[in-house]
């Protein structure tokens, strides 16, 4: 099995890799000096020596990864450690219209993805009376910032994460269900479609290509869900759209938390406050052999992220005065299903894992009082979500979030020096444990593939973990490609509309269903006999006549 030379944290080379092109840097040039460095930039001020010893053992162990902001501004000048902000359209109005966009490029320029609901504005063709024109309506917002997303390149190499929601009830609502449908947005003047442009050219401007989209769910729509039995056009259109291209997703929003419908680009934290902000850090359960060295890790990331809404910068004065008010902690898991693994459980939430969990929550939960009120600081409204921790889990070579394992090998995809794609093959590093020191044949290991022809069991596991979440879970359930099939769409609508009180939001993603895909699965003996290799993928910028094939005048 590979070993790093230089420390023995990194399972892989991939991910000694991975950290040695994203986070390394003058001061920080090894995973020891990095967490040493944010520690103390982060905690220096707030908590005593001992405590800080402790924050940084459980860092350079693995244990605990801040989120990725936080590694890449350890130790320079600019402290903008904080991942996502959460947006809102606050009124009808040229002013607000005017002043989101001002607040979506001061937050992109930070390095921080956004999220913004869009549901305040009026619907397209809405007659304007003070000027007598009509309303572009909300999707033509969507689209600029997307825009603006699509030209900001945060950090010289990172591509802008957006979100966009809008409400079930919205009158735009049916196009939005198809904003992102390019299977079915022809190319004037060629037998193509939007889709066939973008999987031939990854970097082809597609309408709302860098980014997510949710429909927000109210407690009337859930009301009538329960009245009725009928999850009506909008839901089932949602889902037939979902497992066909992998959007929308299901934002759920009800009763005391009905006004929280605003989230972070990947939808794990939320709010009902325009301008509230991420604060994120993953707990590595599978780096962790008993619960009461838990209930230790629980503790000390808790305070870390603490500290953290005391020292990061914002883009702008609002943000800062939410900050205060709710002071939300992003605490999350990964490593999950590599710990069910290590203790031969299926994919489920077994007894064992929920009284993990239980510690998870109510240490977190008192932590964050406790240390608040020795700091004399407001008390966070919220302390959990489960981001999906993808460059993280990378690094700390586990189970990513909550997902099992994607597949035993794939091929990962990524974008170098912001201009070129690059791709290499990886085994996954928990299954790699797995086949070279117990002996497990690849064939026996469950991963994300064999799940998705049970989206019950992955819907079910969610449900199970949110339980001990008080805000979202971020959380893709793989799905095979899409098959027309009525009775398929309307038994998935069933399952997760009553499923849907229990949970915060909801995504899938059909095989193959966007271009680009960064993570594609593969044999295990192909990857074996790539490791370490880098390859250039040869991507080509195609001109929209020659792909049609047709000659003639392109449409523009």
């Amino acid at each position: 099995m590979w070993q790093s030379n230089e420390n023995p944290v990194f399972r892989s080379k991939f991910a000694e890799d991975i950290f040695k092109q994203k986070y390394a840097h003058e001061g920080a040039e090894t995973w020891d000096e990095l967490c040493s460095t944010l520690v103390d930039d982060v905690c220096g001020r707030y908590v005593s020596k001992d405590v800080a010893l402790a924050i940084k053992n459980i860092m350079k162990t693995m244990k605990f990864i801040p989120g990725g902001r936080y590694l890449y501004y350890a130790g320079r000048t600019k402290k903008f450690f904080n991942n996502c902000y959460l947006l809102s359209s606050l009124e009808d109005s040229r002013e607000d219209w005017g002043n989101l966009s001002r607040k979506v490029e001061l937050c992109l320029a930070t390095g921080g993805g956004i999220g913004v609901d869009y549901s305040k504005y009026r619907a397209e063709g809405s007659v304007i009376k003070g000027t007598g024109g009509v309303a572009s309506g909300p999707l033509s917002k969507m689209e600029m910032t997307n825009g603006m997303g699509r030209h900001i390149m945060q950090g010289g190499t990172r591509r802008s994460a957006l979100y966009a929601s809008l409400d079930c009830d919205h009158p735009d609502v049916d196009k939005f269900l198809v904003m992102k449908d390019w299977h079915n947005m022809p190319v004037p003047s060629t037998d193509k479609t939007i889709w066939d442009l973008k999987q031939a050219d990854f970097n082809y401007n597609a309408p709302m290509d860098i980014t997510n989209i949710s429909v927000n769910y109210n407690t009337k729509w859930l009301m009538n869900y329960w009245k009725t039995g009928d999850y009506g056009h909008v839901f089932r259109k949602n889902v037939e759209q979902a497992i066909r291209t992998g959007e929308p997703g299901f934002s759920f929003n009800f009763f005391d938390k009905e006004n929280e419908k605003l989230r972070n680009a990947c939808t794990e934290v939320t709010s009902e406050d325009d301008s509230d902000v991420c604060n994120l850090g993953s707990i590595n359960m599978s780096r962790i052999d008993d619960i009461a060295d838990f209930n230790d890790v629980v503790t000390f990331a808790t305070i870390f992220l603490l500290c953290g809404t005391l020292v990061s910068e914002l883009p702008y004065d609002k943000v800062y005065d939410v900050r205060a008010k709710n002071r939300r902690l992003g605490l999350g898991l990964m490593g999950v299903h590599e710990w069910l693994l290590k203790r031969g459980y299926k994919y489920e939430v077994t007894d064992e894992l929920r009284r993990w969990l239980s510690v998870y929550e109510h240490v977190s939960d008192a932590v964050a009082k406790s240390t608040a009120d020795k700091m004399d600081i407001s008390r966070p409204v919220a302390v959990r979500a489960i981001a999906p921790t993808g460059t993280i889990g990378i690094l700390a070579g586990t189970t990513t979030g909550i997902e099992p394992i994607f597949a035993v090998a794939y091929k990962r995809r990524y974008m170098s020096d912001g201009k070129k794609w690059k791709y290499q093959y990886v085994i996954d590093s928990t299954a790699n444990e797995l086949i070279l020191n117990q002996g497990v044949d690849p064939e026996a290991i469950e991963s994300a593939i064999d799940l998705a022809e049970d989206f019950e069991r992955r819907i079910d596991f969610q449900v199970g973990v949110q339980e001990y979440v008080d805000m979202g879970i971020s959380s893709t359930i793989n799905l095979p490609a899409y098959k027309e099939n009525k009775d398929y769409v309307d038994r998935f609508a069933r399952y997760l509309a009553d499923n849907a009180h229990r949970l915060r939001g909801f995504t899938c993603y059909p095989d193959g269903s966007r271009g680009g895909q960064p993570l594609v699965s593969v044999p295990y003996n192909d990857a074996l006999d790539k490791l370490g290799e880098v390859f250039e993928e040869n991507v080509m910028t195609h001109d929209i006549c020659e792909i049609g094939g047709k000659g003639g005048v392109c449409g523009v």
